[in-house]
C-alpha cells in the first residue's frame, strides 16, 4: 500500500493505492490521524486504485472518521473500485460513509456543508 496526500482547499486528500488489510491498516490510520491532531479534520480517503479492503481496513476507516468528526471535520471517500464498493455494501457502510464518484465532488461537498 501506498499513501500519497495533498492539502486541497479545506481538505487534505489521502490517495491510497494497494490492498488495505490487516498488515498496512495501521499506517493508513496513523497517518491520517497525524493530519487530524494537527488540525486538518477534513479528510478525503481517494480509493480509485484500492484493489482490497478487509474488516481491518474498514475499522481504521471508522476510527479515521470519529477522530475527524471529534475534531469538527468529517471523513469523505471519493472514488471506490468495484470490489471495495462491494465489501462497503455487504457490510452496508455505503450508507454510513459519505462516497462521492470523484475526488472533486467531495471536495466541493465540503464548501456545500
Amino acid at each position: 500500500m501506498t499513501i500519497n496526500s495533498a492539502a486541497v482547499g479545506v481538505a487534505d486528500v489521502y490517495i491510497i493505492e494497494g490492498e488495505i488489510d490487516l498488515y498496512n491498516s495501521p499506517e493508513l490510520k496513523d497517518v491520517v490521524i497525524k493530519g487530524i491532531e494537527k488540525g486538518r479534520v477534513n479528510v478525503i480517503i481517494n480509493m480509485a486504485k484500492v484493489k482490497y479492503i478487509d474488516s481491518s481496513g474498514i475499522g481504521a476507516l471508522i476510527s479515521i472518521f470519529s477522530s475527524a468528526k471529534q475534531g469538527g471535520g468529517s471523513l469523505k471517500i471519493a472514488v471506490m473500485t468495484e470490489p471495495v464498493r462491494k465489501v462497503f455494501r455487504m457490510a452496508m457502510l455505503d450508507s454510513f460513509f459519505q462516497i462521492f464518484d470523484s475526488e472533486a465532488a467531495a471536495i466541493d461537498s465540503f464548501a456545500n456543508s
